[in-house]
Formats: structure tokens, sequence, C-alpha cells
């Protein structure tokens, strides 16, 4: 689905009753454009867990694919996964283009605080490695 800013102009997360939608940056390039696309999922619900899960399972060499809304498939290779404590995001790291196409996907990761949240974020790091001609 396509995200926007919140009200605090902090990259709005897909809706917390559907676990299994993750949301794209709609403002920024489509994955597989030159550019950074981000795309935002839940790591876990209070019904469980979340398409994010596992996200910082990843490593470096794994692949993820995104189906695009023009049929084909982008296909993206892992170079890092980064847990950054949420006071020390580094957005231009994160969100910065790099003047390739490349991809971030984000999940909450850290303690679980009841009150306050997760008390940092994970960062994938991919870049482009091949478009599919189909899903």
């Amino acid at each position: 689905m396509e995200l926007g800013l919140d009200a605090e102009g902090r990259l709005a997360t897909p809706p917390i009753d559907n676990p299994l939608v993750v949301g794209w940056y709609a403002k920024g390039v489509t994955p597989g454009e030159r550019g950074t696309a981000v795309v935002v999922g839940h790591r876990d619900t209070r019904t469980g867990p979340a398409i994010f899960v596992s996200l910082d399972s990843l490593s470096p060499g794994n692949t993820v694919r995104v189906a695009r809304a023009d049929g084909k498939v982008a296909v993206f290779t892992v170079d890092r996964v980064v847990t950054y404590a949420k006071n020390d995001f580094p957005d231009k790291e994160v969100y910065g283009s790099t003047g390739r196409p490349e991809l971030r996907l984000l999940t909450c990761g850290g303690a679980f605080d009841p009150g306050k949240g997760y008390e940092a974020n994970i960062v994938v790091f991919a870049h482009l490695t091949d478009i599919d001609q189909q899903i």
C-alpha cells in the first residue's frame, strides 16, 4: 500500500489491524527505479507476528523480491542489516539516494516496552540486481 508522512513528518506505517501488509513510501521512487525505495512493515501486533517478524534474519547475499504494479518483479540483493536506536536513526544514510536503484526494508526492533513500544528500528539495505518480467 502507498504511505506518506504522519502529522509529525515521520514515515507512516501500514494499518496495525492487517499484519501482512507492507507499505511503500509513495513520494519516493518505485522499487527498481534509480534512487532509494522505502518499504515498511510491522514486526508484530497485539494479535501475533506480522510480515516483518523475521526481517533481522536476513543476511548479506540474500535476495528480496518486490512485485510491482507493472507486473514485473524487482530483485534486490541484501548488502547489510542494521539495528539503530530510534534516537540515533541516521535519516540520510537510510533514506538518501546513492545514485543507483536501492531498497530499504524497515521495521521495529530492539527491546519492547509496553508503554513506549520498540526502542530501535531494523533496516535492511539492498541493491537492485535484476528485473524479472513476470510475477
